[in-house]
């Protein structure tokens, strides 16, 4: 791990201002991904921002019916939090799936929605990887890539988004607060956070330099039976091979976003108007870009789908 300096942020505000005065900074909270970057030298900031003393780690009711959860709110707080079990349970479930509870007690609802990728070539620093260190190459094209994307590639990468509860923020509509370094505040939607890779698989979310997440915000609960469906190579907390986020209506209609596709929560509004998973994914998977070790993804999708409509059938 190279040398760093170091300091606490005072407010929101302050830690953004923080991160742009001082150059290489990178914000620190749970830590639980960014430690493990730093220790194999794959992320180097000359600077960290401890933002864990700014009291974001609650989760209130807001007008209209819908909830508010601080940046800084542990995943285990928020899996187990009773609103967010009875009325988000796509939500808790997603959480649950996630990680080990060591690992949840010191994610935060911000890192985890921040997490980089687990394709092996970017974790390998002796291998190309255009995320890792821009006009590099792509190793995983070509290289080993059984897990990797199908959804949303380009020639520049092929790599996939690993969080579970983006998943489950995609499918709820949910919306994240910001404040910019000039303190101005922003909520973008979950939908436009994260970015497909193009030509920049390095620039991950639409994030400008140092805005820092503030809060989630989900809107006001539709109902129906709340299902996270993940697919792994091993039970004890392995990444998604494909994961399915639904909420499923009585009429059989429901919301539907896919992990293990693509740079980003994959979902394709249009393909909920359709009933039956064999339909459904087709339209999800329009234009999908598999390689012969990632192909299996496509049948998977749609078997997936299916245990998820028969599970909402009771």
């Amino acid at each position: 791990m190279k040398a760093f300096t170091f300091e606490r942020a005072h407010s929101p505000a302050d830690a953004a201002a923080k991160a742009v005065a001082t150059p290489g900074s990178t914000f620190i909270a749970g830590g639980t991904n960014l430690l493990d970057l730093m220790k194999l030298q794959i992320e180097t900031p000359r600077h960290l921002i401890d933002v864990n003393r700014l009291g974001l780690d609650k989760i209130e009711g807001v007008d209209g019916g819908g909830v508010r959860i601080g940046a800084l709110v542990r995943n285990t707080d928020l899996a187990a939090d009773a609103r967010v079990r009875k009325d988000y349970g796509v939500l808790s479930r997603a959480l649950l799936a996630g990680a080990s509870g060591q690992l949840r007690n010191k994610a935060t609802t911000a890192g985890n929605l921040l997490q980089r990728t687990r394709c092996p070539y970017f974790y390998d620093t002796n291998q190309a990887c255009n995320k890792r260190k821009p006009g590099s190459g792509c190793a995983a094209i070509g290289g080993f890539n059984r897990n990797l994307a199908i959804m949303g590639t380009s020639e520049a990468c092929i790599a996939t988004q690993p969080s579970d509860m983006a998943v489950a923020m995609r499918v709820l509509d949910a919306g994240v607060e910001t404040v910019k370094p000039d303190g101005t505040t922003r909520t973008i939607p979950i939908a436009d956070f994260h970015r497909l890779p193009g030509d920049t698989p390095n620039i991950e979310t639409n994030l400008i330099p140092g805005e820092f997440i503030t809060a989630v915000t989900l809107p006001k609960p539709i109902g129906g039976t709340h299902i996270y469906q993940k697919v792994r190579d091993r039970a004890s907390y392995a990444f998604a091979l494909i994961s399915v986020a639904a909420v499923v209506q009585p009429d059989g209609r429901g919301r539907f976003a896919f992990g293990g596709l693509a740079h980003k929560p994959w979902r394709v509004e249009a393909a909920e108007r359709l009933s039956g998973a064999k339909e459904i994914a087709g339209t999800v998977l329009a234009g999908a870009k598999t390689t012969p070790q990632n192909a299996f993804k496509v049948p998977l999708v749609e078997r997936t789908l299916g245990a998820v409509l028969a599970e909402a059938k009771g």
